[in-house]
C-alpha cells in the first residue's frame, strides 16, 4: 500500500487537472518509493487546497525533493504541472510560489466572464434540448451531493464544470475553449477565497438559471447568469488571514 505525506488528494474543477484515482494510504509520514511527478503534483495541490500551503508560499525544490525522496528533475516536472493548472507561479531566478490571485485579478476575470456568459446564456436557451437538460440536472444533483458531503475539491470542480457544460451544449468550440481557460483561473480564486456557504449559494443559482432556461425565458436566464457571476465575485474573501511562509516540509507532513 502506498503512503504519502499529505492525507488529501485533489480531484476538482477545471478539466485538464490530473484525473487519476486517489491512491489509498494510511495516515503516516512514510513516503512511497519513487513517486511519479503526477503523484507529487496531486499531493502539493491538495495541500494548497487545504490551505496547508497558503497563497504566496515558496515551494523550494530541495525541500520537496527531501520530502518525496526523488530527484529535483522530477520535482521540476511536478511544479510545471501545477503551473499549467495555475495553482503556482514559477518566477525566473526566484522559484515557485503558490498562486496569490488578488481582488483586481478576480475583478478582471469575472468582468470578462460576465460578457462571455451573457451571450452563452442566450445561446443556451436557444439551443438546449430535453437531453441537455437531463444531463445538466444530473450534474446539479452531483453538485448538491458534493456540497452535502463537504468534499471541497469535488464541489469546486463541479461548480466550475457547470459553465463548461452550458458551452458544450451551445457547440461553439472557440467559446468553450475560452471559458475553460477563464474557469481554470476562476477555480483557483474560488477554491482559495470562497466559503462553503457561498459555494452552496452558487449551486442554488445554477438551479435557478436552468429553471429559467427550461421555460424559455431568455431575458431572465441572462439576468440570472449575470447576477450569479457578480455574486461569486463580490462574496470572495481576500482577507482570510492565510499567512505565507509556512515551512514546506512541516506543511506537507502535517
Amino acid at each position: 500500500m502506498s503512503a504519502f505525506p499529505v492525507p488529501l488528494l485533489i480531484d476538482w474543477l477545471p478539466n485538464g487537472f490530473p484525473s487519476r484515482q486517489p491512491l489509498p494510504r494510511p495516515m503516516t509520514q512514510e513516503v512511497q518509493t519513487d513517486p511519479s511527478a503526477d503523484d507529487i503534483a496531486k499531493e502539493v495541490a491538495a495541500a494548497i487546497v487545504a490551505h496547508k500551503l497558503p497563497p504566496g508560499t515558496r515551494l523550494r525544490e530541495e525541500a520537496l525533493a527531501k520530502v518525496y525522496k526523488v530527484s529535483r528533475t522530477k520535482i521540476r516536472a511536478a511544479l510545471l504541472m501545477l503551473s499549467k493548472d495555475k495553482l503556482i507561479n514559477i518566477v525566473p531566478d526566484k522559484g515557485a510560489f503558490v498562486s496569490k490571485p488578488d481582488a483586481n485579478e478576480a475583478r478582471e476575470v469575472y468582468a470578462v466572464r460576465r460578457i462571455l456568459e451573457a451571450a452563452l446564456a442566450r445561446e443556451f436557451v436557444a439551443h438546449a434540448k430535453a437531453a441537455d437538460f437531463r444531463r445538466i440536472d444530473a450534474h446539479l444533483a452531483e453538485e448538491r451531493k458534493a456540497l452535502d458531503s463537504g468534499d471541497v475539491q469535488t464541489r469546486n470542480r463541479l461548480l466550475s464544470h457547470f459553465h463548461i457544460l452550458l458551452a458544450e451544449t451551445v457547440g461553439n468550440s472557440v467559446l468553450t475553449g475560452m471559458l475553460r481557460e477563464l474557469s481554470a483561473r476562476s477555480a483557483v480564486i474560488t477554491v482559495l477565497y470562497q466559503s462553503s456557504h457561498d459555494a452552496s449559494c452558487s449551486s442554488q443559482e445554477h438551479h435557478a438559471f436552468i429553471e429559467a432556461a427550461r421555460t424559455g425565458d431568455t431575458e431572465r436566464a441572462c439576468a440570472l447568469m449575470d447576477e450569479h457571476l457578480q455574486h461569486v465575485q463580490t462574496a470572495l474573501n481576500f482577507s482570510g488571514g492565510h499567512q505565507a511562509g509556512n515551512d514546506l516540509v512541516t506543511a506537507l507532513l502535517s
